[in-house]
């Protein structure tokens, strides 16, 4: 969205803001994020297509980009970049930079922030970058089947825009068959092993399991060229998930927002 940080926006409209620890009013998407990674992020994880835009033009208001002719490409997709990379740059660097892209393929609004990935992706090297592409694999109660169309049709839109996802993730309520996920690989050019399913769980927690489960992580490691050490340490995600599962008691709480109050 345009807007330059969701401060401003009605919380019925995208849900209430989350707040960092630097002050950042930021997408409440954050938090979901912080709650699972276990790490106080900051300002710099949000971005918004507002303030891509507003930096760019505050830069050529003050002459920085010394007359050149503003545009999209390169401009914005460089700032779209900086801000990828920016989080790389800290002193305490992750190995590793997730980068989630809202919106859906074929929106015009995503367009720069697809083309800075190509660009990225490009200027890293095949070995350097992952695409994780999500789509919706709708299950069609009328006929008994899962239908794999719209996940070619975005897929080959992502094609169109000289993006090749290296790995899918299909929102499903059904389980896939190996001769699904064969179909789904076969046009959609991934690995076979690299198409997994993401089905309705009763709780959101259980999602890394899932993923686990799928070898997911084994996928994002040989793409990435990084090493294999063995089995992730998953004891304490695992209790946890038995206790949000099958809770001994009840508990009362209470929501501080800035707009509502629970």
């Amino acid at each position: 969205y345009i807007n330059v940080d969701p401060g401003t926006m009605n919380p019925y409209q995208h849900g209430e803001v989350f707040v960092t620890d630097d002050g950042a009013e930021t997408d409440l998407d954050l938090g979901h994020y912080e709650r699972f990674i276990d790490e106080n992020l900051t300002q710099a994880a949000n971005v918004t297509s507002g303030r891509v835009y507003d930096t760019v033009i505050t830069r050529e208001r003050k002459g920085e980009y010394l007359g050149a002719t503003i545009q999209v490409i390169p401009h914005i997709t460089d700032e779209i970049k900086r801000r990828m990379l920016a989080v790389s740059l800290r002193e305490d660097a992750p190995d590793v930079v997730i980068t989630e892209i809202g919106g859906t393929v074929g929106d015009i609004e995503s367009l720069p922030y697809i083309e800075a990935v190509r660009q990225l992706r490009y200027e890293l090297g095949a070995n350097n970058s992952l695409v994780v592409h999500l789509t919706l694999f709708p299950y069609m109660a009328a006929f008994g089947e899962l239908k794999t169309k719209p996940t070619q049709h975005s897929v080959k839109q992502l094609l169109e825009n000289g993006l090749q996802p290296d790995a899918l993730v299909l929102r499903t309520e059904k389980h896939l068959t190996n001769d699904i996920r064969r179909k789904v690989a076969l046009f959609c050019n991934v690995d076979v092993n690299a198409v997994v399913e993401s089905i309705d769980v009763p709780t959101i927690y259980e999602v890394p399991l899932m993923m686990l489960n799928q070898k997911l992580d084994l996928v994002v490691l040989d793409k990435l060229r990084l090493p294999d050490n063995g089995e992730p340490d998953l004891k304490a995600w695992i209790e946890f998930v038995e206790k949000v599962k099958h809770p001994q008691k009840k508990v009362n709480s209470a929501l501080v927002g800035k707009y509502t109050c629970r």
